[in-house]
């Protein structure tokens, strides 16, 4: 039974989950209030990896650029196109969730005893003083992500700084990344009970409509990021590289076809090397370096929806969010877009730590696991486009790409 049952791909059991959690609900009405704990606990399982994989991914995410010189150079430029396309696409997202607003009209309340945290109101000092933490093992303890991203980068800069005496702490720091890789994996495989649970919570207390929401947030996901596709990744390639947008898409469309099937950066990574080295003509230095740092922190797909779900769990639970709010989201997603693992339903996990942010129910996430796989596949397919769209791009500024087979693309 159980081997059959870990047989069945995991975003298809999640599927079923979801069915039958809506028909449980339908059934049970508010008794289906007594399946919440197993929601609830899947919820605390998912908040348990936040802190640990958000340091191991941005500390090993940042010493993987092997020295500072190089961090300097092509490392440099990189991750500041990482950077601002990820402040775009969360931009985008924000930008669709405010015009649609699909969490409007839902009016959910929690149940008695459950109270909603406040939106931060923090004037724009206090917020740029609180994300230097005074204490960063008491910040990680109290779950204050900011503060704890801006102890793991100066904690990764410091190791490269460090050179051959900080080497060992940099493996253990790649070793965390991969165990906590493997435990997101591990949770990801209660998110059937989860689903079930709590759909089933809310179909029984909300009705059949508060799940109509669904069909708008996969809508939003597919324009925000065909709007990156489209738009965002060829301005890149016609402004700062120069090359034409076609020969790219042609060059890549091996990677995005493998990026959409598994919903894995990481599984669509030696693809996504040998297109950019041998369609896209980008020398073995730049696309190795470049496209392997990208599926560790460039998740510009993953961005831009954390921006929509955070805005529609505001919407949905009417929650009034104060201008700070936005910023924190804009900081949070991109932030928690660069800590996401490349593996599949790792944004659930970052998507905790937005919402937390800016004093969103968790149990927003009910409304998003069901669904996540088909996001997530469109997502991935945007992440693993902008990194080879950053490695040509870094590759033109280099002076190491071969245009002419940039130009004379073609599958392999």
């Amino acid at each position: 039974m159980l081997r059959t049952w870990f047989s069945i791909p995991l975003w298809k059991r999640v599927l079923l989950a979801l069915v039958l959690g809506v028909v449980a609900g339908v059934l049970l009405g508010e008794q289906a209030q007594s399946l919440r704990w197993i929601g609830d606990l899947f919820i605390r399982a998912i908040k348990m990896l936040v802190v640990p994989l958000i340091f191991f991914s941005l500390v090993s995410g940042i010493t993987a650029v092997g020295d500072v010189g190089r961090l300097g150079q092509v490392g440099g430029r990189a991750l500041a196109l990482f950077f601002v396309t990820a402040v775009i696409s969360v931009s985008l997202g924000m930008a669709l969730a405010s015009i649609v607003r699909p969490g409007d009209g839902l009016t959910i309340s929690l149940p008695a005893g459950s109270a909603v945290a406040p939106p931060p109101d923090r004037s724009l000092i206090e917020l740029i003083v609180g994300l230097v933490p005074d204490n960063p093992v008491m910040a990680m303890a109290q779950g204050s992500i900011l503060p704890l991203i801006v102890f793991a980068v100066l904690f990764g800069i410091s190791i490269l700084l460090s050179g051959e005496e900080g080497a060992p702490l940099a493996r253990a720091m790649e070793a965390g990344s991969r165990v906590m890789q493997q435990m997101t994996m591990l949770v990801m495989e209660l998110t059937p009970f989860g689903v079930f649970a709590l759909i089933a919570w809310v179909a029984g207390t909300f009705g059949f409509a508060a799940l109509a929401p669904l069909s708008e947030l996969v809508l939003l996901n597919f324009v925000g990021c065909g709007i990156i596709l489209l738009f965002v990744y060829p301005a890149i390639l016609r402004l700062i590289a120069k090359l034409p947008v076609i020969d790219f898409y042609r060059g890549i469309i091996d990677a995005q076809a493998v990026a959409f099937s598994t919903a894995s950066s990481n599984a669509a990574l030696p693809v996504t090397l040998r297109c950019v080295e041998r369609n896209l003509g980008v020398s073995n230095s730049i696309a190795s370096f470049t496209v392997a740092l990208g599926a560790t922190i460039n998740m510009n797909g993953t961005a831009m929806y954390l921006g929509v779900i955070a805005l529609f769990g505001a919407q949905a639970f009417g929650i009034d969010l104060h201008w700070t709010s936005y910023l924190l989201i804009g900081l949070t997603s991109t932030l928690g877009a660069i800590g996401a693992a490349g593996v599949p339903g790792s944004g659930l996990v970052m998507m905790s730590l937005v919402l937390a942010s800016i004093g969103v129910p968790l149990e927003t996430i009910a409304f998003v696991a069901g669904i996540n796989h088909l996001l997530d596949m469109m997502r991935t397919m945007t992440n693993v486009t902008g990194d080879a769209t950053v490695a040509v791009a870094v590759g033109r500024m280099a002076n190491e790409i071969d245009v002419e087979e940039f130009r004379s693309a073609d599958d392999v």
